[in-house]
């Protein structure tokens, strides 16, 4: 009877475990949006939860099917190897696991990642010093793989629809480059700032990743905007400015039928909208305004001011950030200005300040 109530607490004790690794893995995906962070947090809650002294992940090209990445925990610290140089004299055991191979040994434990194909292994280790793997722990790592082959493919698969959405922007900002419009804007450094200054508000990955497409279409409307008016030097007729607020919402219909682009609407639309209300297309306020948009208002100023406009010459980078300054609160958001201030103070973000007003 004991014996029986030992081994139902077992059992209990197994079944938690496993759904503690779904759980913890499920955790990850969810938080995580590519596939070398996850990698590496994924080394980390290994050796939590399989109690070994180190862990490694090893990433496989899905189409040329050799190693492109390893994440490693070891002693409390994190590596990441992604170089050729770094694979040249990996062990053949563990080369093997890569291949299909499981290994199963009294300090290690490497086991194949596979979906419908090899993506890559997982390997657990333990020092002499620590007790020896178990088939229980073999087990567990075997639930633990195939939580997290799965996560893998999913963030791969991801990230490939990232490439081909970031090279499809791409094509469409070179192709507005070629307006008279936007000649003299560095668009990369431009960008550059943008994900700095979200980085500095610690907006997400994703967030940043929609303010990097929204960076270089956010202007698209200028394209049905008459060149008279854009090239005008002289201040603009009451007409001529209202034709000039439909901006924003020509961009967001031009980019609407687009689906992969919907998420950045918002940005496009409210990037005119001022703090205070003021703005256009919307009189939005305060937080109604996306921090996405409240983010390009204040970079899209600056870019305006230091390298000037048909109407209004340039002015230099100290004026133009003194200028954000005193407008804060009425025209931008004083968190972000607050943040733009404390960024120009560093002296890489000097080097893309300079760059965008040369």
């Amino acid at each position: 009877m004991i014996t029986g109530k030992k081994e139902r607490f077992a059992d209990v004790k197994k079944y938690r475990l496993i759904l503690s690794a779904v759980h913890m893995v499920y955790r990850l995906v969810n938080s995580t949006y590519n596939v070398k962070e996850l990698s590496l947090r994924l080394t980390r809650v290994l050796c939590q939860f399989i109690k070994a002294s180190s862990a490694s992940v090893y990433i496989l090209d899905p189409i040329r099917r050799n190693i492109v990445m390893i994440a490693i925990f070891e002693n409390k610290i994190n590596i990441l190897l992604d170089k050729k140089k770094d694979f040249a004299h990996l062990p053949e055991r563990e080369m093997s696991v890569t291949r299909g191979m499981a290994v199963f040994e009294k300090q290690m434990i490497g086991l194949p990642l596979v979906a419908e194909d090899i993506c890559g292994a997982i390997f657990v280790k333990r020092s002499k010093r620590e007790p020896v793997f178990t088939e229980f722990d073999r087990e567990m790592l075997t639930v633990f793989a195939e939580q997290a082959v799965t996560a893998i493919k999913s963030l791969q698969l991801y990230e490939e629809q990232q490439r081909t959405i970031l090279g499809s922007t791409h094509f469409i900002g070179n192709m507005l480059a070629k307006h008279p419009h936007f000649e003299g804007l560095n668009q990369p450094v431009y960008s550059k700032i943008i994900k700095n200054l979200a980085e500095r508000l610690h907006v997400g990955q994703e967030g940043i990743r929609r303010l990097e497409y929204a960076s270089i279409l956010h202007d698209t409307g200028v394209i049905d905007i008459p060149y008279e008016i854009l090239s005008k030097r002289s201040q603009l007729t009451p007409e001529e400015f209202k034709i000039i607020r439909e901006i924003p919402k020509k961009s967001a219909a031009l980019i609407k039928p687009v689906e992969f682009l919907q998420p950045i609407l918002p940005i496009i639309l409210y990037h005119r909208e001022k703090y205070d209300g003021t703005g256009y297309p919307s009189g939005l306020k305060r937080e109604q305004i996306p921090l996405g948009a409240r983010i390009m208002a204040v970079v899209d100023a600056f870019e305006a001011m230091v390298t000037g406009r048909p109407y209004r010459k340039k002015i230099s980078i100290e004026h133009a950030i003194e200028e954000l300054s005193r407008n804060a609160g009425t025209q931008f958001d004083p968190k972000v200005v607050e943040a733009f201030l404390e960024l120009s103070r560093e002296k890489k973000f000097i080097k893309f300040l300079s760059l965008i007003s040369s």
